[in-house]
């Protein structure tokens, strides 16, 4: 499930969480959100950021291979 939080704090600052979305399209989410509440101070990916997305029912065997050191 996709979920976008958001802490607004009294200073006017606002954090933004992102949870659900895998890979970088988090930030095509969130991207027109981010344009109307002003100048991004920071980003901080998270591991669901760096994940691949996983794809079902592609299947892809990779051959195994086998390298000899020349010594």
């Amino acid at each position: 499930m996709e979920t976008l939080e958001f802490i607004i704090y009294p200073d006017g600052r606002v954090k933004e969480t992102v949870t659900g979305i895998v890979g970088a399209s988090c930030a095509e989410v969130t991207a027109a959100i981010e344009a109307q509440l002003g100048v991004v101070v920071s980003h901080q990916a998270t591991s669901e950021y760096f994940a691949q997305p996983n794809e079902q029912g592609v299947s892809e065997t990779v051959p195994a291979q086998a390298a000899y050191s020349q010594w």
